[in-house]
Parts: structure tokens; sequence; C-alpha cells
């Protein structure tokens, strides 16, 4: 029995990397993806304008510097298209009372729903850390808050774009309509 001819391993078919993907798909596409995992049109407009990108590491960094330029009204655009962070499974019903409570007193100072990134907490603690973080970001001035928003802003959606562009899936980060407050959206930070 004669087998066919095999490619030697430094040889076998190139398989498209999702940066490949992403650096090759038509505009629209792009900027839809983009805007799936930042929430504000200008900011995805100009990562997806910039394409392609060599690594990962390129597309991240210009997407940190688009987040220093993003005028009031991109942040707000940006900050509208977040909710809650998910609760680990299993959490008793006034830890989402207490969430629940403290998250509204936050919007009714701010304006806008409270952004932390907690990619780098166990699961177990990001309720307290979640808890702690709105409580203490109470006391700060609007302009202040504005500010380390924005910052939580740009860490989550650098998470969501390298975790998008590892090929680990969406953007994770769908919010529910604009107003809604639910506690089984996606994991923010994850």
């Amino acid at each position: 029995m004669t087998r066919g001819p095999t490619l030697p391993a430094h040889r076998l078919p190139h398989l498209p990397r999702p940066l490949d993907a992403f650096n090759a798909a038509p505009a629209a596409e792009a900027r839809a993806l983009l805007l799936h995992c930042l929430h504000s049109l200008r900011w995805s407009d100009r990562i997806a304008d910039h394409r392609p990108y060599p690594d990962l590491e390129s597309l991240l960094a210009a997407a940190d510097e688009a987040a220093y330029d993003l005028s009031p009204g991109d942040l707000s655009e940006a900050l509208a298209g977040e909710s809650l962070p998910d609760l680990p499974e299993g959490t008793y019903s006034a830890a989402h009372m207490a969430l629940s409570a403290a998250h509204a007193a936050y919007e009714a100072r701010f304006g806008h729903a409270f952004v932390i990134y907690a990619g780098d907490v166990h699961p177990d603690e990001a309720l307290d850390r979640i808890l702690e973080g709105i409580r203490s970001r109470l006391t700060n001035d609007p302009e202040e808050e504005r500010v380390i928003a924005a910052e939580e802003l740009r860490r989550l959606a650098r998470s969501r774009l390298a975790a998008t562009l590892r090929g680990a899936g969406p953007c994770p980060s769908a919010a529910p309509p604009r107003g809604a407050t639910s506690h089984n959206a996606p994991a923010v930070g994850k």
C-alpha cells in the first residue's frame, strides 16, 4: 500500500490567527467587533482605521493610546455600554442586594455604570473588591471619578480585546440595554 506525500512539520499549512482575520476583515466587520468590545464608535473607528497591526501588542498599544484621547462624549458612550459585573455562582441574595444598592448610589452620583477591572482578582474575592471599589469611589468628586472610570474602562477594553484576538471567542462584554442592570451580564474584566 502506498501512502501519499506528507508535509514536513515546518511546512504545515498556515491557519489564520484571529488577529490576521481581524486585519483582513472588511472595515464594517472590524468596527463591529471593536464596538462590541469598546462601546465607543470613535474609539472603535480609530483602531479599525489603523489596521493592519503586526501583532496583538501593537493593537493593544493603539487601543490604549486612543483611550487617552476619548472626549467626554466618547467616554460617556463607552460607559453607557457597561453593566454590573457578574457575581460568582452561588452568591447569596444579600450580596446581590448590597451590590445593587451600592451600584444605584454610584449611578445616582456619577450618572454612569460603575466599572472596575477585576481580571487580576480571584472570583471568590470579586464581590468584596467590587463593593470596596464602589464604596471608596463614591467619595470622589465627579472629575476625579471620571478619570478613574476612564482608566478602568481602558483596562477592561484591553482585556476584552486581548481575549478576543487571542482566539478566546467574542468580546465578553455584552451589556443589557441602557438603563438595565443585570447580575447575569458577562463578567467584567474577564
